[in-house]
């Protein structure tokens, strides 16, 4: 999901608070401006509610090690080797989208909008937005459509139940679902798929699909945030300022998520400025435009080791 991080959401819905991030679960969770600027992960049986901190579940630094130390052997035990897997590991991904309305159909987007959702998807993992930005070489098929008129569902209540009962297609499968909580969005890493296939996927709130009344969130970016936690990425401020951070190299430490679109902003004494019109912070949707290259690289080697 799309983590919030400092980023609030100025949803019309929700009254105005500061997202937080908690550390919890196995899912990445973007909170409401209004309700808070940051992104948490719940846990694996959590409703998504979250802290001051990420939109998914809290990864320490020991745990950070251990994935990637597990990423790589996985990776080492291909038969295909790691620059031509990379090259290889672009690849049509059927998104299933769950729209879970209330009873009075407050939440019921229109299929134009889910549309121009995958639309999104398309053009920011294709580059499509700046010049300086990576195509991951990622497109997105809209696979299937359904819609549940659940009062409880349609606040995220019962979200590992829904989630089970719901879900569609393999680990490849990205499954979104359309709810009305108090954040931007929630997302699952690829490497709890095995662990938890049932709950594999983002949570994103419905007014951010373009067309939508979340106010500097209503381009259909916070879908791509989150997918980008889906497809294996951190936050461009994971763990900090550190050098190892998000643990790619061409996106400069970061101390703090980022709030707006404040150009210059530099909130770490390691070298560069705070990349703040990356997908992966936490700046409006009109801030954003680009992955990089080594973010491009990165989602090739999780999707190689967890979801191809």
């Amino acid at each position: 999901m799309r983590t919030l991080g400092l980023r609030l959401l100025a949803l019309s819905t929700l009254s105005a608070a500061t997202l937080s991030l908690t550390t919890v679960g196995a899912s990445a969770l973007t909170p409401s401006p209004d309700r808070g600027t940051t992104c948490v992960e719940p846990g694996e049986s959590a409703a998504a509610r979250g802290g001051r901190e990420t939109d998914h579940r809290d990864i320490s630094a020991a745990e950070q090690e251990r994935i990637a130390a597990r990423t790589q052997r996985l990776l080492a035990r291909q038969d295909t080797p790691l620059p031509a897997a990379v090259a290889a590991a672009g690849a049509i991904v059927p998104v299933y989208v769950h729209v879970m309305a209330a009873k009075n159909g407050a939440g019921d987007v229109t299929d134009t909008q889910i549309a121009q959702q995958v639309q999104v998807l398309n053009t920011t993992f294709a580059g499509g937005e700046s010049a300086a930005a990576a195509d991951t070489g990622f497109t997105f098929t809209l696979a299937g459509t359904d819609r549940f008129f659940n009062d409880t569902w349609h606040r995220d209540g019962s979200s590992t139940k829904y989630r089970k009962a719901t879900r569609q297609g393999g680990a490849d499968a990205l499954n979104i679902w359309l709810v009305d909580f108090s954040y931007l969005g929630v997302a699952t890493f690829p490497w709890d798929y095995a662990r938890n296939p049932g709950i594999d996927g983002i949570r994103v709130q419905y007014s951010s699909l373009p067309g939508g009344t979340a106010a500097n969130y209503d381009l259909g970016e916070t879908a791509t945030h989150e997918a980008g936690h889906w497809f294996g990425l951190y936050h461009t401020f994971q763990g900090g300022c550190t050098a190892t951070n998000d643990e790619v190299s061409d996106t400069a430490a970061q101390g703090s998520p980022t709030n707006g679109c404040p150009e210059g902003r530099d909130s770490c004494t390691l070298p560069g400025l705070d990349p703040i019109h990356n997908y992966m912070d936490y700046s409006y949707d009109t801030c954003y435009d680009q992955f990089s290259a080594g973010q491009s690289t990165r989602t090739a080697q999780m999707w190689a080791a967890y979801r191809a």
